[in-house]
């Protein structure tokens, strides 16, 4: 008995270049227009979360590679306590400098929250005050880090070389340190120019203050970084 014939499907005929492009722009466009994906967050609140994720993954690159590094070192590591330590009345006290440091940049986190919630109830003098009070925390506190920095330097610590122990903590301390003050002084700039433009009525004519909270969440993303930073280089 003889089988049937099959006959071998057809090769699907790909569609012309013009229904591809003209696809895909319908889905670019029912994507910009959907009000449900993004009535919710604001394209600069995104935009800023977006960026400080990116952020993120650097300082957790910086400080893996220093838990690493330093693990690995064969030299002994310099001891903390000792290399932040700051004579005061002929008494060396450990970290204290450290310790204001902290507490400054923590307490900055205070008065932009604050100036955040003033922002929105339409209070444009404390919002801005309390901006500016937020920016002159930052200033002292990389004010404070350039007196630390002076103090190794001075002491002989380099990024290539340390009297103190394993080489590679100049490096290490430099490095993360100097890429989280960077970030400092950029925050400072930053809300000062925002603070003018609150205290100049920009966002008041245009009803819009989320800028305000866009600059609390960086500052915000800035004091969480010291917190690990601080756990890391001098706790550990």
């Amino acid at each position: 008995m003889a089988l049937p014939s099959v006959t071998p499907p057809e090769d699907p005929v790909p569609p012309p270049p013009d229904t591809l492009v003209a696809g895909w722009k319908s889905i670019a466009t029912d994507w910009a227009s959907d009000q449900d994906a993004f009535k919710r967050v604001p394209w600069g609140k995104a935009m800023m979360w977006i960026f400080l994720l990116s952020d993120t993954f650097i300082f957790t690159c910086f400080l893996t590679g220093y838990m690493s590094v330093r693990m690995s070192a064969t030299a002994p590591w310099p001891n903390p306590s000792e290399v932040f330590a700051l004579t005061i009345g002929g008494v060396e006290i450990p970290l204290i400098l450290i310790a204001i440091m902290t507490f400054v940049l923590i307490s900055s986190s205070g008065t932009m929250a604050m100036a955040v919630n003033f922002a929105y109830r339409r209070v444009r003098g404390k919002c801005a005050a309390l901006m500016l009070a937020t920016a002159a925390f930052g200033a002292t506190f990389v004010s404070m880090q350039a007196f630390e920095w002076s103090k190794l330097i001075a002491e002989g610590v380099r990024p290539w070389s340390n009297p103190m122990g394993a080489a590679q903590f100049g490096a290490s301390f430099f490095m993360i340190t100097g890429f989280h003050g960077l970030h400092v002084s950029v925050g400072v700039i930053y809300l000062c120019i925002v603070a003018f433009k609150v205290l100049r009525g920009d966002y008041e004519r245009s009803g819009n203050y989320q800028i305000v909270e866009i600059a609390g969440l960086y500052w915000h993303f800035v004091d969480l970084v010291w917190v690990f930073i601080f756990a890391f280089f001098y706790l550990w």
